[in-house]
């Protein structure tokens, strides 16, 4: 259901808890290695120094985990210190590529560690003959985590889940308990700061460069990484462009509002659509013309009915999450149409579907540690958003009043040219980070950026087998001219998905 904020995230990775824990059993280990095509016992196996083998919960190979204590602080190393946590599902072949795939995960606020299940399939390519790292950005995970008591609650009371009043004195409440952890200095949790960590994990593994696949927020910590560390990086892949001037509270309010345009617009123009919700925008302005007022709606998990008051902030989070997956977006039409009719049933599921844009296992104290002091800059300079969605950067103005915020160099926010090729991905229907976030970054970019726009793509693209593979060949080939070249023809030629119409139903306009 919608909570407070929205998060920038990647739908195709679904959060796993427990993710990991020490392999006791290593005859079993060591089978498993062999069965899946890997080297022989006592090779792939055997866990470097410093590392341990574990099992990550949803991948089926032996992987190893480790940890590095890290300064809170990287100006006061003397200071109190964290433990980064991080795993490498190692590459099955016994000729393993010495550049290992660097994953960076979105949110900000998510466990990179928690997603390996996904992971592992997404880039299961790469683990041939590369390693693969994931790791616990600081603030995430197991990672001095920046947790809040009710991060996942998905039985709340939806009188609850709707009030933005209470999340934010429950996320002031957070803050205070977060700032008593002996790590608890919030501003040393920036982008910055991450990037610096995974830096040391890479020396550690003893890597002399690394392959960067971000997805939403992570192309942030590639971006940056790719300005910290040049030396260190042989290609990047960058999904869904989030870039550190985007100021993320304004362009959540005006890319959702972009993206539902395009919706209805799209439903005027096609004769399916337009046959069965002829009235569909009037519908729309007629839900939002009623708020707030006093509703019955069943809750999603539960199914429980409940009284409450809906205002115009909950309705237009409740249409914005299924805007980041096109086959839930085509449901949208009808599921609005019913609630103008008075039935909320498939509007609320369709936002429950991913969580309603929170997803479960983000981190708030990392997610806002990490925006009020990247972004809220940003939304400050600029004038306040307006449109239906315009309630979302107010709500982080709020949120990010009283958070301890990191004075970030004036460099973070240049993207200079690229020394390495960069592989940018877009979703033509993104209402998070659309195209021209991907457009602007490459110009910068320069020469060695290509930026691919997946026809009715939504948020993330790398759950789209073509996707998967023309990535694979990007971070594959051996020449910089030949990763640029690669193929991606099969991304124009996907269709929007239909309309959705529910079996049985007949026409929905109340």
């Amino acid at each position: 259901m919608p909570h407070l904020l929205p998060h920038l995230l990647p739908h195709p990775l679904p959060t796993r808890r427990r993710a990991w824990r020490p392999w006791r059993h290593r005859a079993v280990a060591v089978a498993s290695a062999v069965l899946l095509g890997g080297v022989p016992a006592g090779v792939a196996s055997a866990a470097p120094p410093g590392l341990q083998d574990c099992r990550l919960r949803g991948v089926e190979a032996p992987a190893w985990c480790g940890e590095l204590a890290r300064p809170l602080a990287a100006d006061d190393p003397a200071g109190a210190t964290i433990s980064v946590h991080f795993a490498v599902l190692p590459a099955l072949s016994r000729r393993r590529e010495p550049d290992p795939v660097f994953f960076f995960a979105g949110g900000p606020g998510q466990s990179a560690i928690d997603l390996a299940g996904a992971v592992a399939q997404l880039l299961a390519r790469f683990s041939n003959r590369r390693d693969i790292v994931l790791i616990d950005q600081r603030g995430t995970g197991r990672s001095a985590p920046l947790t809040c008591e009710d991060d996942d609650a998905p039985t709340r009371p939806l009188r609850e889940s709707l009030d933005d009043a209470r999340a934010l004195r429950a996320l002031a409440r957070c803050r205070e308990q977060l700032q008593a952890l002996p790590h608890g200095d919030l501003r040393r949790y920036t982008t910055i700061d991450a990037v610096q960590d995974a830096e040391a994990v890479r020396r550690a593994l003893g890597a002399e460069r690394v392959n960067l696949v971000g997805v939403s927020y992570g192309t942030r910590v590639a971006l940056d990484y790719l300005r910290q560390a040049p030396q260190a990086v042989r290609r990047v892949v960058l999904d869904g462009v989030a870039p550190p001037d985007m100021a993320l509270p304004l362009s959540f309010a005006r890319d959702a509002t972009t993206a539902f345009e395009a919706l209805l617009a799209w439903c005027e123009g096609d004769t399916a659509c337009r046959q069965r919700q002829p009235r569909l925008r009037a519908q729309w302005q007629a839900l939002l013309a009623v708020l707030p007022r006093e509703v019955t709606l069943p809750h999603p998990v539960s199914g429980r009915e409940e009284r409450l008051t809906l205002t115009r902030e909950a309705l237009a989070g409740l249409v914005r999450a299924p805007l980041y997956s096109p086959l839930l977006s085509s449901a949208l039409p009808q599921a609005i149409a019913q609630a103008a009719g008075g039935r909320w049933e498939a509007l609320l599921g369709l936002a429950a579907a991913l969580g309603g844009g929170r997803s479960a296992g983000i981190a708030q104290g990392q997610h806002f540690a990490v925006v009020c002091s990247e972004d809220l800059p940003g939304v400050q300079a600029q004038p306040p958003s307006h449109g239906d969605f315009a309630g979302l950067a107010a709500r982080y103005r709020e949120a990010c009043a009283g958070w301890p915020r990191a004075r970030l160099p004036s460099a973070f926010y240049r993207i200079g040219a690229a020394p390495v090729p960069v592989l940018l991905l877009s979703g033509a229907l993104d209402p998070v980070t659309p195209p021209h976030h991907g457009e602007r970054v490459a110009a910068r970019l320069g020469a060695r950026a290509r930026h691919v726009v997946v026809a009715a793509g939504g948020h993330g693209q790398l759950g789209l087998p073509c996707v998967r593979e023309m990535v694979h060949r990007f971070v594959d080939a051996e020449g910089e001219a030949a990763a640029l070249a690669v193929d991606a023809g099969c991304v124009q030629r996907r269709p929007r998905p239909p309309t959705f119409v529910a079996p049985g139903a007949e026409g929905d306009a109340p």
